[in-house]
């Protein structure tokens, strides 16, 4: 850390400690529901979710050829390929903004194009097919059908988009990238390691399972014996790491997998405390900003409703299918169908706490790029179907 950097922090903490009232109720209360969202979410997401998806960016980084990576995610492999993998990989997980991030940052440090990657990054959180099923049913067909077109559509958008903005710097780092020499990856288990892989991606679903609102259907019951199941997997796990993989591999696996944790919980940690203590939990009133004055300007369908339904969607933290009971929720308190398609696509793809993380990745000016492509096209989507509805 740079000595002006370290004034900065000192002197933010100073007028922090010096000029907050922390003895307003509304203060206390948000400190109080920073650190209850911090809990909510190291209880639901970070052992069940978060770290098996550090052990599969460990994994990237580890036991996938650079070559492949760069033959599907690469700056020079084949738009229609990379895009078409990179949605449909990101869509298959069904994970929250948070979880994607590790899975994002493995696939990047190997070489992926800011484009490949930023798709990936995207669909990851918002093409959730059950997400986009229950919007259909619980907030109507239209919404729930926008919203999947809408994701599908942004998701190789903003990775065309980021493409060409960043083609300079795409270019240079693919010379870099072809001029590094791959003689550590000697080791080649195609069979092995994709049924490792299988393994690992089957664990991180299975693990963060919800609970379904119905008590029949085939979701309940893999609910109700998402347990067994992972138990069964990770023994399978511990046997194939023994018999197929060197102490020396497995060394490697776990100081990558730490390394990503070292990088992204901090921040995401961080993140989420100033989440909560701005807007509180999803669903209660209680952050330093009153959900009533959301509320009253995300009427209407006016271009200021639509736009700052994107901005509060891409601050506030969504835990996956969490978006719909509080969409159903504002759209009940007079919310516009237009605003809630807006947040709607910007709110599960993004969030306070992993904008933090996707610049230790990225680096500032690709990050806000993100963020802005992710709030513009919201917006403009939002309006668009606000009007035609």
């Amino acid at each position: 850390m740079k000595e002006w950097q370290k004034f900065s922090l000192i002197l933010g903490v100073f007028l922090v400690a010096y000029f907050v009232p922390f003895n307003h109720p509304r203060v206390e209360i948000s400190l109080l529901e920073a650190f209850h969202m911090l809990q909510e979410y190291a209880r639901e997401h970070v052992l069940f979710c978060l770290i098996p998806a550090f052990f599969i960016a460990g994994a990237i980084a580890n036991f996938v050829s650079q070559e492949a990576v760069l033959k599907y995610f690469g700056g020079d492999a084949a738009k229609w390929l990379s895009y078409t993998v990179a949605s449909v990989s990101g869509s298959v997980l069904a994970v929250c903004s948070c979880t994607v991030l590790p899975l994002f940052a493995g696939i990047w440090q190997k070489g992926a194009g800011i484009g490949p990657a930023a798709t990936f990054l995207y669909s990851g959180p918002a093409i959730n097919i059950l997400a986009i099923i229950l919007t259909a049913r619980v907030l109507g067909w239209q919404l729930g059908l926008a919203r999947a077109i809408g994701a599908v559509f942004f998701s190789v958008v903003i990775g065309l988009m980021m493409a060409f903005l960043f083609h300079r710097e795409e270019k240079e780092k693919v010379q870099a990238v072809l001029g590094q020499s791959f003689a550590q990856e000697e080791r080649r288990r195609p069979v092995q390691n994709l049924f490792y892989f299988l393994l690992l991606i089957m664990i991180l679903v299975f693990a963060a399972w919800g609970k379904p609102d119905e008590t029949v259907g085939l979701w309940n019951v893999i609910y109700g014996v998402k347990w067994y199941l992972v138990i069964i997997l990770l023994g399978l796990l511990a046997f194939i790491l023994v018999r197929w993989f060197e102490g020396d591999e497995r060394s490697a696996w776990l100081e990558s997998t730490w390394g990503f944790a070292q990088q992204i919980l901090p921040l995401l940690l961080g993140g989420i405390l100033a989440a909560g203590l701005l807007m509180g939990r999803p669903g209660i009133d209680s952050g330093l900003i009153p959900a009533r004055y959301i509320e009253v300007l995300v009427g209407g369908n006016s271009i200021q409703s639509n736009l700052f339904a994107s901005v509060v969607g891409v601050l506030m933290y969504f835990a996956t299918l969490t978006e719909i009971p509080i969409m159903q929720g504002l759209l009940g308190s007079g919310m516009g169908q237009g605003p809630a398609l807006a947040l709607l696509l910007a709110g599960p793809a993004l969030s306070l706490p992993s904008m933090l993380v996707i610049r230790s990745v990225l680096g500032t000016k690709k990050t806000l790029v993100f963020v802005l492509l992710v709030i513009v096209m919201a917006t403009v989507a939002g309006m668009i179907y606000g009007f035609v509805v």
